[in-house]
């Protein structure tokens, strides 16, 4: 049984990267962010995260499909770092969330996004920004069923 809560998330300091294209530019873009944020010696205070812009089943598909997909994806810091033309330091809002934990593959996640979109609509909630997949463990050194992925979507 999924526990799905509404919580507050603060706000966090990061560093990102922005590309259109298909979902499995994700590791590629979290490796270039955290090698930049290491080069630059950014103290990183947190797992990296992705940001999904499309915030619908269908959404996702047809971009994942066309390639036209945004992908975000960031790695909290602190300190003062400065950004490139393709790696910006920027401030990730907080707010009131919806979340959820997914555990096991990424690609078995579609049955926890429907849960969670289902508990959001039944308590008359509106998704009002980009969804939040936060990665606390690496799916390299952890086997499939114990990788763990925060969801987290903006909702008023």
């Amino acid at each position: 049984m999924l526990e799905i809560s509404l919580v507050e998330v603060p706000a966090m300091n990061v560093l990102g990267t922005r590309k259109t294209g298909t979902y499995a530019l994700i590791p590629e873009l979290l490796m270039k962010v955290f090698t930049y944020a290491r080069k630059k010696k950014a103290v990183i205070t947190g797992p990296p995260l992705f940001l999904c812009h499309e915030i619908s089943p269908a959404a996702v598909a047809e971009a994942n499909e066309k390639g036209t997909a945004v992908i975000e994806v960031a790695w909290p810091v602190t300190g003062s770092v400065k950004g490139t033309k393709d790696i910006t330091a920027y401030v990730l809002p907080g707010g009131r969330m919806a979340h959820v934990i997914h555990k096991g593959p990424y690609e078995t996640c579609e049955p926890t996004y429907l849960a969670l979109f289902a508990w959001i609509r039944e308590n008359g909630l509106t998704i009002c920004g980009p969804i939040r997949e936060v990665y606390p463990n690496d799916p390299r050194v952890v086997p499939p069923e114990e990788i763990v992925m925060d969801i987290f979507v903006p909702v008023r």
